[in-house]
C-alpha cells in the first residue's frame, strides 16, 4: 500500500473533522445556551452572537488540550503511521455516528467521554492485532495503552459529576436565600457585590487559568499573569462592583442580565477551549503523523515517537474550526432539540413532562422524601420557617404561552453559568478534558433541585429524565469503545475496501437519522398549536380552548379513519404508526387539560356557573382521548399477536359504526372551528341511530359467539370498538353542550372574539 493512499486518508480525516464539528456543536450547544435561553435573558439572535464570540475566543485557548488525542490514551512511539491513521479513521467515523444518534433523539451526551473511549477501543484493537502478529510477544497490551492517563481522565470525568451537582445545589441555595424569588428589591442591596464576585470568579478561571493553553500567549505574559493573580482578581472585583452599583442606582438596570450574558460568553469560551480537541484533535494528530512520516525514507514503517512531544497549534487553524462551530450553532436544528431536553428538566413551573415515571425514579423520590423528612428534626422550627419563606416561589397569575414564559429566572441562570464555567475552565487549566456536558447538566440539575423545581407534581418525571440522560452517558462509553474497536479491526484486516464499506454504512445511518429527526421536529411543531395564547381574560381563553378542541377532534377523526381501514386489512405497519400517533394525540389532550387548569385559576367567583360547566370539559376530553387510544392499541395488539382477523360480517357492521362516529366528530369539529352555536338535535339523532345499530349488532354477535364463529379475543375486540365509539359520540355531544352554554354566557364578548380572530 503506497504512501498516496494515506494522503487520501488524511484528507478524509480533515473532512471528518468538519463533520464532527457539526455534530459535536449540535450536541454541546446545550452546555452554554441552556441558561440564557431558558431564562429568556435576551432575544435569541443576541444570545447567538454572544455565544459565537465566546466560541471564537475560546478556540485560541485550546492549544494545550490537543496533545490529549496524540498521547494521552496510547503510546504513539509503539505505532507506525498507517496504524495510527487506522485508529484515527475508526475513531472519527464512530464519533460522528454516535453524536448524530444522540442529537437525533435530543439527548445531551459527552463528546469527551465518546472521544476517550473511541481512542481506547481503536487503540486496543490495533494493539491486539500487533501482539497477535508478533513472533516474540515482547510487548503486552498494557505497554501500548497509556492506562494511567486514561484512568485519570475517566476518574476526573466521574468526579466532575458529583462536584458539579453539589456545587450547583449549594451555590443556588445560598443565592436563593440571599435574593429569594422576588429578587428585584434585594438586587439593589447585594447585587453589586454579588456581581463583582461573579466577575472575579470568571476572570480567575478563564483568564488566569485558561491562559496556559492559549496559542497566542507568550511564556513571559503567562508568568506575569500568574504572579499578579490576586491583584487582577481584586481589580476586576472592584471595577465590576462599582459599575454594577452605578447601573443599579442611576439606570435601574437588572444587572443579572449582563451577568448571564457575560456568563454565556464565558461558558462558550470554556467549552471551545476544553472541547475543541474532541472534534479536531484526532484529525490534527493524523495530519501531524503523516507530515512526520513522509520526512523519513521509510514512511510506512517509522514509529511515531514524535507525537509524544509538545506541538503548538496554529491559531488560524483553530479560528477556522471556531468559524465552523459558529455557523453550526446558528443553523443546527438538532442543537435546539438537545437544548430543549435540558431546559424542560429544569423548568420551574409544572407542565407537560417529556419523560414518564419509572419504578427507579419513584424509589429515588421516595427515599429522598424520607431522608429530608428525617433531617427536619435537626433544625429548629424558626430556621425551617425562615428558609421556607425565603425559598417560596412566586405564583404566576396569568395564562402565558409556553414559548414566551421563561423556564427559570435570572438568578438561577447566572448561578448555572458561573459555576459551570468555573469547573470547566479549571479542568482546562489542569489539561483534564472533563465533560462540559456532564458539568453543565449536573450544575443545572443541582440548581433546579435547590430551587424546588422538582416538586411533588414533577419530581418523578424529572428524575426519570436525569436517569435517562445519565444512562445514555454510560451507553456512550460502551458503544464508543465497542464500535471503534470493530471499525479499527475491520479497517486493519480489509484495508481500503473495509474503510469504503464502513463509510457507505455511516452515510446511510446519518441519512436515516436526519429523516427521523425531521419527523420529531414536525411532531413538536404540531404540538405547539395547542399552546395557550397569552390571554389574561378567562372568557377569551375559554374560546381558545374550543379552538384547540377542534384541532384535536380533527386529529382523532383522521386517525380513526386510518385505524379502521388498517384493522380491516390487517395492516400491522399502519396500525403501528397510528399507535405512535395516539401517543401524540394523548399528549395534545394533556396540554389542553393543563391549559384548562390555568384558565380555571384565572376565573373569579362570579363566574362560578361557567367555571363548573367549563371544568366538565376535562372529564369529557379524558374519556374522548382514552376511547381513541384504547381502540388503536387494541387493534394493534390483536393484529400484532396474529389473532384471527375480523369476520366479513363484522367488518360490514363496523363500517356502519365508523360512518356514524366520523360524522359526529366532523360536525363537532366544524362547530368549534367556526365558533358557531349549533342546534345539535341532528347529532343526537345520529347518536340514537348509532345506539340502535350497536344493539342490533350486539345481538348478532351473541349468535356468532354461540355458534363458535367468533372466538373470544375477536369478540372482545368487536365489543370494545363498538363501546368506545358509542362513548366517544356521547362525549362529543356533551362538549357541544358545554360549548353552547359557554358561548351564550357572553355572546357579545364571543362575537368580539370572532372579529379579533379574523383580523
Amino acid at each position: 500500500m503506497g504512501i498516496e493512499i494515506f494522503f487520501i486518508a488524511v484528507l478524509c480525516l480533515l473532512f471528518f473533522a468538519v463533520m464532527d464539528l457539526i455534530v459535536g456543536v449540535s450536541n454541546d450547544a446545550v452546555n452554554f445556551l441552556n441558561s440564557s435561553i431558558g431564562s429568556k435573558v435576551a432575544p435569541y439572535h443576541v444570545i447567538m452572537v454572544i455565544a459565537s464570540l465566546g466560541i471564537l475566543t475560546g478556540v485560541t485557548f485550546s492549544s494545550g488540550m490537543m496533545e490529549v488525542a496524540r498521547k494521552s490514551i496510547f503510546h504513539p512511539q509503539f505505532f507506525t503511521m498507517p496504524e495510527l491513521i487506522t485508529i484515527f479513521i475508526a475513531v472519527m467515523m464512530t464519533d460522528i455516528l454516535l453524536l448524530d444518534l444522540f442529537n437525533t433523539h435530543g439527548l445531551p451526551t459527552s463528546t469527551t467521554v465518546s472521544i476517550v473511549f473511541e481512542l481506547l477501543g481503536a487503540a486496543v484493537a490495533v494493539s491486539i492485532i500487533k501482539i497477535m502478529a508478533s513472533t516474540d510477544n515482547a510487548m503486552t497490551l498494557g505497554e501500548y495503552i497509556n492506562s494511567g492517563k486514561a484512568l485519570l481522565i475517566i476518574f476526573g470525568i466521574l468526579l466532575s459529576i458529583i462536584v458539579a451537582f453539589f456545587s450547583g445545589a449549594v451555590v443556588q441555595f445560598i443565592s436563593r436565600l440571599i435574593f429569594t424569588f422576588d429578587y428585584q428589591k434585594r438586587l439593589k442591596r447585594y447585587g453589586a457585590i454579588w456581581g463583582g464576585v461573579a466577575m472575579s470568579v470568571i476572570t480567575f478561571f478563564i483568564l488566569v487559568k485558561g491562559s496556559k493553553g492559549a496559542s497566542f500567549m507568550t511564556d513571559e505574559a503567562i508568568a506575569w499573569i500568574m504572579a499578579h493573580t490576586l491583584l487582577i482578581m481584586f481589580f476586576i472585583f472592584a471595577v465590576s462592583a462599582v459599575i454594577f452599583q452605578i447601573l443599579l442606582t442611576f439606570f435601574n438596570v437588572n444587572i443579572l442580565k449582563p451577568i448571564v450574558l457575560i456568563g454565556t460568553f464565558a461558558l462558550a469560551m470554556a467549552f471551545a477551549a476544553n472541547d475543541l480537541v474532541n472534534f479536531i484533535g484526532v484529525p490534527m494528530a493524523g495530519l501531524h503523523a503523516y507530515t512526520t512520516a513522509i520526512a523519513f525514507a521509510d514512511p510506512l514503517n517509522v514509529t511515531m515517537g514524535a507525537l509524544s512531544k509538545k506541538v503548538q497549534s496554529q491559531t488560524f487553524l483553530l479560528l477556522i474550526a471556531g468559524a465552523i462551530m459558529v455557523i453550526t450553532l446558528c443553523l443546527s436544528k438538532k442543537a435546539k432539540s438537545v437544548t430543549e431536553t435540558e431546559i424542560s428538566l429544569g423548568q420551574q413551573d409544572e407542565g407537560i413532562e417529556r419523560f414518564e415515571s419509572i419504578w427507579l425514579s419513584r424509589s429515588i423520590v421516595s427515599m429522598a422524601d424520607s431522608l429530608f423528612g428525617s433531617l427536619k428534626v435537626f433544625f429548629p422550627e424558626s430556621v425551617r420557617r425562615f428558609v421556607r419563606r425565603r425559598l417560596k416561589p412566586r405564583n404566576p397569575n396569568t395564562v402565558m404561552r409556553q414559548d414566551d414564559q421563561p423556564s427559570f429566572d435570572l438568578v438561577r441562570a447566572s448561578v448555572n453559568l458561573m459555576v459551570a464555567s468555573a469547573v470547566v475552565s479549571y479542568a482546562t487549566s489542569m489539561k483534564l478534558p472533563l465533560s462540559t456536558t456532564y458539568v453543565t447538566f449536573m450544575v443545572a440539575m443541582g440548581s433546579s433541585f435547590s430551587d424546588q423545581a422538582w416538586g411533588r407534581e414533577s419530581a418523578v418525571y424529572r428524575v426519570t429524565g436525569v436517569l435517562t440522560v445519565i444512562g445514555g452517558w454510560f451507553m456512550t462509553a460502551f458503544i464508543a469503545f465497542v464500535t471503534s474497536f470493530i471499525f479499527a479491526y475491520v479497517i486493519s484486516q480489509f484495508k481500503v475496501p473495509g474503510a469504503i464499506i464502513l463509510f457507505i454504512l455511516a452515510g446511510v445511518i446519518i441519512w436515516k437519522n436526519k429523516q427521523k429527526h425531521e419527523d420529531r421536529v414536525k411532531e413538536k411543531e404540531d404540538i405547539k398549536i395547542f399552546n395557550m395564547k397569552k390571554i389574561n381574560d378567562s372568557h377569551m381563553a375559554i374560546m381558545n380552548t374550543f379552538e384547540h378542541l377542534a384541532h384535536l377532534l380533527k386529529e382523532i377523526r383522521e386517525s380513526f379513519d386510518v385505524t379502521f381501514d388498517a384493522l380491516f386489512e390487517e395492516n400491522l405497519e399502519q396500525l403501528a404508526k397510528e399507535r405512535k400517533k395516539a401517543r401524540q394525540i394523548q399528549l395534545s389532550a394533556n396540554i389542553i387539560m393543563a391549559n384548562i387548569f390555568k384558565v380555571l385559576r384565572l376565573q373569579q367567583k362570579k363566574d362560578a356557573k361557567i367555571s363548573y360547566k367549563y371544568a366538565q370539559t376535562i372529564r369529557r376530553l379524558q374519556k374522548l382521548s382514552d376511547g381513541h387510544r384504547d381502540t388503536v392499541v387494541r387493534s394493534y395488539i390483536h393484529i400484532g399477536n396474529k389473532h384471527k382477523g375480523l369476520l366479513d360480517v363484522q367488518i360490514e357492521e363496523l363500517k356502519k359504526i365508523k360512518i356514524c362516529i366520523m360524522d359526529i366528530l366532523l360536525k363537532a369539529e366544524t362547530s368549534f372551528t367556526k365558533k358557531e352555536i349549533v342546534n345539535y338535535q341532528n347529532i343526537i339523532d345520529q347518536y340514537h341511530y348509532m345506539r340502535e345499530l350497536a344493539d342490533h349488532f350486539n345481538q348478532d354477535q351473541i349468535e356468532r359467539i354461540r355458534s363458535d364463529e367468533s372466538k373470544t379475543r375477536l369478540s372482545i375486540l368487536f365489543y370494545a370498538i363498538v363501546g368506545n365509539c358509542l362513548m366517544m359520540a356521547k362525549q362529543n355531544i356533551k362538549l357541544l353542550e358545554i360549548f353552547n352554554e359557554s358561548f351564550k354566557f357572553d355572546e357579545e364578548l364571543s362575537n368580539s372574539y370572532i372579529q379579533l380572530d379574523s383580523q
